[in-house]
């Protein structure tokens, strides 16, 4: 699974890479906040391990930040610390993390508790994910629009889950070139324009705005 890390203490977050590695998953590590930013722009992840004390900020204000969008409900989110106080613990799970694991821990049992949240989660992501009259299941690649199937072409699904990933946040039009770029065919200049459209024109107007001068944002009003 797509793993981001986020660790600056060194010897830590090289066992826990090595760790994670070892169990499967595919790891980038962070040493701050600004480098977990950078990460989560340009890549989805599956599971997210936060330290709380970090060199440029609070691991929670960062959770509090990734679970107000809808994205959030595909992640698995762990926080890590070496405070083991009560206060802290409920604050880290009210504000949207899975479990909590105090420091120092067994790698093992970090291993063990990221497979048992992923089993009371039935799996990495939930099945269903809703966004105004869209239910979307990532996994299947299967898109509903008030109960009724949503066919889209590759390329349109890739599109759609690159700004579902960034719910709420501006997309370039050069960002999704680059996600089209992929399938290999020419990019012309108003391909993005003709995707848009499309999709549009498929999943309603009032989802996919236009920024201009800017980009396109994926919206959760409705």
């Amino acid at each position: 699974m797509r793993t981001l890390l986020i660790e600056d203490d060194r010897p830590l977050g090289s066992a826990t890479r090595e760790q994670l590695v070892v169990d499967g998953h595919a790891v980038d590590w962070a040493k701050d906040l600004d480098e977990a930013r950078h990460y989560a722009s340009v890549a989805d992840y599956e599971i997210i391990l936060i330290d709380v004390l970090l060199p440029d900020g609070n691991g929670i204000d960062y959770l509090r930040e990734i679970s107000k969008r809808a994205v959030s409900r595909l992640v698995m989110i762990m926080i890590m610390t070496c405070r083991d106080q009560t206060s802290q613990k409920v604050e880290a799970l009210d504000a949207g993390a899975d479990d909590y694991m105090v420091k120092p821990f067994d790698l093992d049992e970090l291993s063990a508790r990221i497979r048992a949240v992923a089993r009371r989660r039935g799996g990495y992501m939930p099945p269903i994910c809703t966004l105004g009259p869209l239910s979307i299941n990532v996994a299947e690649k299967h898109l509903e629009r008030d109960g009724q199937r949503v066919n889209l072409t590759q390329r349109e699904w890739a599109v759609f889950k690159y700004l579902f990933h960034r719910l709420g946040n501006i997309v370039s039009k050069s960002d999704i070139e680059e996600t089209l770029y992929c399938f290999g065919s020419e990019i012309e200049s108003n391909t993005v324009e003709v995707y848009i459209s499309r999709l549009r024109k498929k999943i309603g107007r009032g989802l996919i705005l236009t920024e201009r001068g800017f980009g396109y944002r994926l919206v959760d009003t409705w």
